[in-house]
């Protein structure tokens, strides 16, 4: 049968990151990008359903593995995905045969090592802190605490401030005295599309356990409530850390697993360890694209 997609007969493995959903495809050595509506009849596919699809492109810069663009499921381009990020060094570390690579994408380099068999410490860079970097929609006094102004006797009045932080895309962190209390999805899919986020934005609730660990959900901007985000839980972190509620090293734990996230006082890098599992490699195939007209 003769193939009539551009992405037909291509592989693509399934993953996940701390219980993150994961593809990743391999388009390096050609021109091929998929387009929105690809991602999308993906993501339907049986058996192909993730949080993000990370593509692979030719490097741009001398010393790079591969540029990588982030798919959402809902077909949106994300800027970065940290659990996504461990998974694709993964698939390049074990094909170099080295333990260190480093990646592009619309967030920057990002510099990726093999501390384990399948874990994987992320640096994700320093995060920006500043109104205009999140970005909002206009000046705030303090980020650590942003009043989304939502109307009395609103249920999310009483989250009370946003903390928010931009490690790559936007996140709102809210800490609160109890998580099982929390409707994150609902309540999640409010707050993603509040005008005070011009680009919208990564929600997380947060429950400080200790000084050095945290419990968190999260709703991802194009994504929906997941078992695990990893520049999410580097937020939480940051965020946590600004407000004086935890060290600038801690556990985050996620419905899906834990990752170690550590705001590194030298270069005010944030740096995320976590771990990545391969769970099979299919063909993309004609009939999946079909399926989704």
């Amino acid at each position: 049968m003769s193939l009539r997609h551009s992405l037909a007969g291509r592989p693509i493995a399934r993953m996940n990151g701390a219980g993150n959903k994961i593809l990743v495809l391999d388009l390096r050595g050609s021109s091929l990008l998929p387009s929105p509506e690809d991602a999308r009849a993906i993501h339907q596919a049986q058996g192909l359903d993730y949080d993000q699809m990370m593509v692979l492109s030719d490097p741009n810069s001398r010393g790079t593995a591969a540029y990588v663009r982030i798919f959402n499921n809902d077909g949106t381009l994300a800027e970065a995905c940290g659990n996504g990020t461990r998974c694709v060094a993964d698939r390049l570390c074990r094909e170099l045969g080295v333990e260190r690579v480093d990646v592009e994408t619309e967030a920057g380099r990002i510099v990726c090592e093999r501390l384990d068999a399948s874990v994987y410490r992320v640096d994700m860079g320093a995060p920006k802190l500043a109104w205009e970097a999140i970005p909002l929609v206009r000046p705030v006094a303090d980020t650590r605490r942003v009043d989304l102004d939502w109307p009395e006797g609103d249920a999310l009045s009483a989250l009370g401030p946003a903390s928010v932080v931009n490690l790559g895309n936007p996140h709102a962190v809210f800490f609160v005295a109890d998580l099982a209390v929390v409707d994150a999805a609902a309540w999640g899919a409010r707050i993603e599309v509040h005008p005070m986020f011009t680009q919208k934005a990564n929600v997380t609730f947060a429950e400080v356990a200790a000084r050095d660990r945290v419990i968190a959900r999260v709703w991802e901007r194009g994504v929906g409530l997941t078992l695990a985000c990893g520049s999410a839980a580097c937020a939480a972190l940051v965020a946590a850390s600004r407000l004086g509620l935890m060290e600038r090293k801690g556990i985050v734990r996620l419905p899906g697993g834990e990752l170690v996230i550590e705001w590194r006082a030298g270069d005010d890098h944030v740096l995320m360890t976590g771990p990545v599992e391969f769970e099979g490699e299919r063909v993309l195939d004609d009939a999946l694209f079909e399926a989704a007209l």
